[in-house]
């Protein structure tokens, strides 16, 4: 392995980890997966296998386990790393705070701590839009001031770009980048890797698919009496190949050393400001299906309307969102077929 294009990502078992995975590898990367299956699966990594037809490694590891974490750098030659490993339902955050502020920052620290050991020099870091709070200014620029986290999830994320911020200006081998996503939807178009929660699920998409195919009786959307046009949230709803692209963009700037200074943040979104009413009526419509749901209480932590302007991302990683939100859902539904044999 080519130390320079060899990336360690912790999480890479999850969501946008295994997504992001196929980006690298397809791009000529080689990528050795850490992850402790919490809230993931191995089957997503033998997906990203059959996907690419490349063997990868991976390592059963919690990113918490400082020297288990350890022998993982002593073991592999990289320059790279891409930290996903976090715990990430705003509600649970909300309900028990300890549990994700210990998780979601001693991961980051010990990722960080070895990385300045071992003289790795290059982090992109899994940052959210949740950074930007209930924001004064819509759409959000990186210069959006950010505003008090609405939950702990959120200020983990809010806490953890200071922290990253603060060791790339202080450790002179330390260069780090933060992409401040929006909402990752979809599924690759394969349908061989998706998003697949544990239990209850906690984002809307897996929601709706597993309502769709009967495994919930009933969608629940969380109030329809906020400040926007039919009174339900608007999120950017991007889909998950779209963002996987976009860390494979600042990869490969951070390893050409073409990054402006030390430390880079960039919204990564569509700049598309979604309902959650818009969103299931364009489910309903691409996949030709009905949704049973109902109007219920506002959720904890939720903010009215946060959307991406997305310029900086598009002129300075030379990416853009392409997948329509009709595309998105489609592939969304085609994963949860052929997860649950439908």
């Amino acid at each position: 392995m080519d130390r320079k294009k060899t990336v360690l990502i912790s999480g890479g078992a999850g969501y946008i980890g295994s997504h992001t995975s196929v980006e690298l590898i397809e791009a000529g990367y080689d990528v050795v997966i850490v992850d402790n299956f919490s809230n993931s699966e191995k089957g997503a990594v033998e997906g990203v296998v059959k996907i690419t037809g490349r063997e990868v490694p991976f390592e059963l590891v919690d990113t918490c386990d400082k020297d288990a974490l350890r022998r993982i750098f002593e073991k592999y030659e990289f320059d790279s790393v891409i930290h996903f490993a976090a715990y990430k339902a705003v509600g649970e955050s909300m309900e028990d705070p300890l549990k994700y502020y210990s998780n979601n920052l001693v991961s980051f620290l010990n990722i960080v701590a070895l990385m300045k050991e071992f003289k790795r020099p290059n982090i992109l870091f899994s940052s959210s839009a949740t950074v930007y709070g209930e924001a004064d200014e819509l759409p959000v620029t990186e210069e959006t001031p950010r505003q008090p986290a609405t939950s702990p999830y959120g200020n983990t994320k809010q806490m953890a770009e200071d922290i990253l911020r603060d060791c790339c200006r202080s450790y002179v081998d330390i260069y780090g980048i933060a992409l401040r996503y929006f909402n990752p939807i979809g599924a690759h178009p394969s349908a061989m890797i998706g998003e697949l929660p544990r239990g209850i699920p906690n984002n809307l998409v897996p929601f709706v698919t597993q309502t769709a195919a009967g495994i919930r009786e009933c969608l629940s959307v969380f109030g329809n009496d906020y400040d926007t046009p039919d009174g339900t949230c608007l999120r950017d709803y991007i889909d998950v190949v779209d963002l996987a692209k976009a860390h494979l963009a600042a990869v490969n700037r951070m390893v050409s050393d073409k990054m402006d200074g030390k430390y880079e943040i960039f919204n990564v979104g569509t700049g598309n400001p979604v309902s959650v009413l818009e969103l299931l009526t364009t489910f309903e419509d691409v996949n030709n299906l009905k949704l049973p749901y109902k109007i219920v209480d506002r959720r904890p932590g939720d903010v009215t309307a946060v959307w991406a302007d997305t310029a900086k991302a598009n002129e300075v990683l030379g990416w853009k969102a392409e997948r329509t939100l009709g595309e998105t859902l489609k592939s969304a539904w085609e994963w949860e077929k052929r997860v649950r044999g439908l």
